[in-house]
């Protein structure tokens, strides 16, 4: 598993390794016999001398966090355990959620046993996190551009039938009791996963389980929204969201986006939520910069305001170090962070989650028990076991090897045939690539009539902005179309511009 290394700012970037990997190790994200990456690795992934990593973890070795097996790695050493931890629970947070959910008392959850550790047809258009539009289409595509589609043949289907297999057992199953609102072995395994590869402060407890992103994005809704209260959405962004919220009879608000992200400067001041990817904006791909996350962070304490942060696809990154995640950075119980293994494993598997402060995660499992009463045990047993064994951190190398290829097979398309006609925004993750059409008379809708007719699936640009003046584009995924046949998609989609 990738191990989250932030190395912001100026000074003695060795010593900021040697504090990244001791916190940790301090906090339990790595535990004793976790292998820590090899300083080659972690040195070219930093973009950092070795000597810079070496110097770090020999600090480290000193003092007896790690140690080295001959032929075999850095793992956390036996002795760290003894270690007083640091608390990775959630922030407390001073956002409630309204009184028809703060009067209810969750039910006791039935726990259900936990022990640590052919390819698919192309998929269409799951409704899952940030940048799936909902439907599909009728027309026959021979090159699937579409947005939000990971490629099911990547994903390792034959583990997968062990581990479901493993799951339904006899001895495994009760016929008298249901699931329970999450599998605690999962929650455990998405705080730890979520911890290391992006740094966010949780613990297992912290974890709700939800069926997909789009469920834990009602669940706060349905506990933090009042009839008429104010949403603030990016703009463009996930229309998918936006209407989630209208029909919690919220008033969504459009921000506009820049290339450094939210424009905090035009939020509404009357907002009780915000919700943003600022990872991997969608549909643009920019990332929020450091200043605009500090200066959200700042308005929702001034604004008392909730942020939501949907991280729904930054688990394919190609270049540029991650910034932190706004909940990492969240002092003050402000931020639920949302994701789902839709993008990164298959969207059919419907498992997302909200790491939420403190104050309301009861009414938001509350909330998850009157929605649809419990979860799927099965799947959620498998995808726990899946994560402990280790196998979606090499999944998620393997797949992000492949998706490199194609981002840039498709990069070189557009900056060679399609040059005159598209400007590409720049961004490090995730499965899709939007550009700007540079002819000012252009209509991207009916440029993506044309391609359909064609056989090319895209998406425009123009139907992701909430209401403001918008701009014409396209939008271009990369995770259901081989590398080979980019540049003839691309070729066709050339002739419908």
């Amino acid at each position: 598993m990738d191990l989250h290394v932030t190395l912001g700012g100026s000074g003695d970037r060795s010593a900021r390794i040697y504090e990244e990997v001791r916190r940790a190790i301090l906090d339990g994200r790595l535990g004793p016999g976790d292998r820590i990456p090899p300083t080659r690795e972690l040195a070219a992934r930093l973009s950092v001398a070795r000597g810079t990593v070496t110097t770090a973890y020999d600090r480290l070795a000193a003092e007896g966090f790690i140690a080295s097996r001959a032929g075999s790695g850095t793992f956390v050493s036996a002795e760290a355990a003894a270690a007083a931890p640091e608390s990775r629970r959630a922030r407390g947070g001073r956002v409630e959620p309204l009184p028809l959910w703060r009067a209810r008392t969750p039910r006791q959850a039935t726990t259900v046993p936990y022990a640590p550790p052919a390819d698919l047809p192309a998929g269409r258009h799951a409704e899952g996190s940030a940048g799936v539009p909902a439907g599909g289409t009728a027309v026959p595509t021979a090159y699937d551009l579409s947005v939000g589609v990971p490629d099911p043949s990547l994903f390792p289907l034959a583990t997968w039938r062990r581990l479901v297999s493993a799951e339904l057992r006899p001895t495994r199953l009760s016929a008298t009791t249901y699931a329970g609102p999450g599998h605690p072995g999962l929650q455990r395994e998405v705080a730890r996963y979520a911890g290391l590869s992006r740094s966010v402060r949780a613990a297992g407890e912290d974890v709700v389980l939800t069926t997909g992103a789009q469920q834990a994005l009602d669940l706060v809704a349905r506990v933090v929204l009042a009839p008429g209260d104010v949403v603030a959405v990016e703009d463009p962004g996930y229309t998918a969201a936006h209407r989630l919220f209208e029909t919690h009879r919220a008033q969504v608000a459009g921000v506009p986006v820049d290339s450094e992200g939210l424009v905090v400067d035009a939020m509404p001041a009357r907002a009780r939520l915000v919700y943003v990817t600022p990872s991997h904006q969608f549909p643009t791909g920019v990332a929020m910069s450091l200043a605009r996350r500090t200066a959200l962070l700042q308005w929702a304490v001034r604004h008392d305001a909730l942020i939501v942060e949907d991280d729904y696809d930054s688990e394919f990154r190609f270049c540029d170090r991650p910034l932190e995640p706004l909940q990492s950075l969240d002092r003050d119980g402000r931020v639920v962070y949302v994701g789902s293994f839709s993008k990164t494993l298959l969207p059919l598997l419907r498992v997302g989650y909200a790491i939420a402060p403190e104050s309301l995660q009861a009414a938001l499992r509350e909330a998850k028990r009157v929605t649809d009463w419990d979860s799927d045990a099965v799947t959620q047993g498998a995808l726990a076991r899946f994560m402990g064994e280790g196998l979606l951190g090499a999944h998620v190398r393997r797949a992000t090897a492949v998706y490199r290829e194609r981002r840039e097979t498709l990069l070189e398309g557009l900056a060679g045939q399609l040059r005159r006609d598209l400007e590409v925004v720049p961004s490090a993750a995730g499965l899709h690539v939007c550009t700007r059409l540079l002819d000012p008379a252009a209509l991207d809708t009916a440029i993506v009539a044309r391609a359909a007719e064609r056989g090319v699936l895209v998406e425009a640009l123009s139907t992701r902005f909430t209401g403001r003046p918008s701009q014409q584009g396209l939008v271009l995924g990369f995770g259901a179309i081989s590398a080979e046949r980019i540049p003839q998609a691309l070729a066709v989609l050339g002739s419908a511009i």
